[in-house]
């Protein structure tokens, strides 16, 4: 089928929640994919900071192969291999030793803020504002942006927010039902926000004097995004649990709950999922780890991603409409004065595909496995596209 067929196809049968570039992708290799008339573009958006380790990286597409052979499901109910050695290597290269296993982002904060709660015996959890952690009727709550939560009302009671970098405002609002504080290290939706110098550091300080946990989410951030294995170890902060998704099977749909001590609280009944942790996800996901390890993905994150920064600052520089480049590693902001819909769209037209965030923001979260020869690509159309609104 066209990409015509394919579009009517979708309004037609699918439900309308998504506002969809007219492109119909059928095949990915590296940093490169193709759409259905064949033509090519590089992807600097990689599924929304999935494809960490490439499209169609042939490790992970060996993993699942072999792994679909012996055992693709068999529920929580019992043990299996892949599972407990996937826990493991978390705990090598993060700075957790317990794990539980789900599906996506989303089901990960749930599962976050149901440990924070059963271990604490404390109901409220302090969000910030801006920041984006799922679409669940709990997660949209947490999430500090109406524009998510309008027509869901009611939400789930329990939670409070405070403006993101402001450590005052956190250590102000904690009370004596305070279970925990919900954080990105950087918000992605919101706009790729930095946080200020040591922000996280004074934070984790105000939570350990209060007695409160803290929850970073590092769905967007984890796996190699920021030029370490985790965000966390960037800034050099270690919270009380950390969420994942995204990048940690390469592509397959998986996310997990990591925690130190407070992952004890969990008992049999607490929580649970049919399919998380499946055989099939943890090979997945073990592969990718240990391609981002074997290929020195996170040296490669920090190298090309300055590179990719100071091409971006060189754009700034000589373009009127560019109010701020910012990033860390292959994670990156270019904001913008005007709106950047139909900017992306020219991208699009011309083999580079972008996406935006918070309206006026370009986002950049290629694959790790991009060079510097595609940056430039990138950089250079970029700068061509953006000259006729300077």
């Amino acid at each position: 089928m066209d990409t015509k067929e394919i579009m009517d196809l979708d309004i037609k049968y699918v439900m309308q929640t998504y506002g969809r570039q007219p492109l119909v992708l059928v095949k990915g290799e590296g940093t490169v994919v193709w759409d259905a008339e064949g033509k090519s573009y590089i992807d600097c958006v990689a599924g929304i900071a999935v494809n960490n380790v490439g499209h169609s990286n042939p490790k992970i597409v060996e993993a699942i192969c072999k792994q679909a052979k012996n055992l693709i499901h068999t529920s929580n109910l019992y043990y299996t291999e892949e599972q407990v050695t996937l826990a493991k290597l978390l705990a090598d290269v993060s700075p957790h030793q317990k794990s539980f296993f789900c599906n996506s982002g989303a089901e990960a904060n749930e599962g976050a803020i149901k440990l924070a709660r059963k271990h604490t015996g404390k109901g409220e959890i302090i969000a910030m504002e801006n920041s984006f952690h799922g679409r669940t009727i709990t997660t949209i709550t947490a999430t500090g942006q109406k524009k998510y939560q309008k027509g869901f009302e009611p939400l789930t009671p329990g939670f409070k927010h405070v403006p993101y970098c402001d450590v005052e405002a956190v250590s102000d609002t904690i009370n004596n039902q305070t279970a925990a504080v919900l954080v990105e290290p950087i918000q992605g939706e919101g706009g790729v926000i930095m946080p200020s110098d040591d922000y996280l550091k004074y934070l984790k300080d105000v939570c350990h004097d209060k007695d409160v946990l803290l929850i970073f989410d590092e769905v967007q951030t984890g796996f190699g995004r920021t030029g370490e294995m985790f965000a966390s170890q960037s800034f050099g902060v270690t919270p009380d649990i950390t969420t994942v998704a995204k990048a940690i099977a390469g592509g397959f749909p998986m996310g997990a709950v990591l925690a130190n001590e407070v992952g004890e609280t969990f008992q049999p009944g607490d929580h649970a999922t049919t399919f998380g942790g499946s055989p099939l996800a943890c090979a997945a996901a073990k592969a990718s780890i240990n391609f981002i390890l074997e290929e020195n993905l996170l040296k490669k994150s920090k190298e090309n991603g300055s590179y990719f920064l100071n091409k971006l600052n060189i754009i700034k520089n000589n373009n009127k409409i560019v109010k701020d480049v910012r990033g860390i590693g292959l994670m990156i902001g270019m904001e913008l004065n005007i709106e950047c819909g139909k900017l992306v769209d020219e991208m699009c037209e011309r083999g580079i595909i972008i996406n935006y965030a918070a309206g006026n923001v370009l986002r950049f979260v290629p694959p790790l496995v991009i060079n510097k020869k595609q940056i430039d690509i990138v950089t250079n159309t970029l700068e061509d596209v953006m000259r006729k609104y300077s």
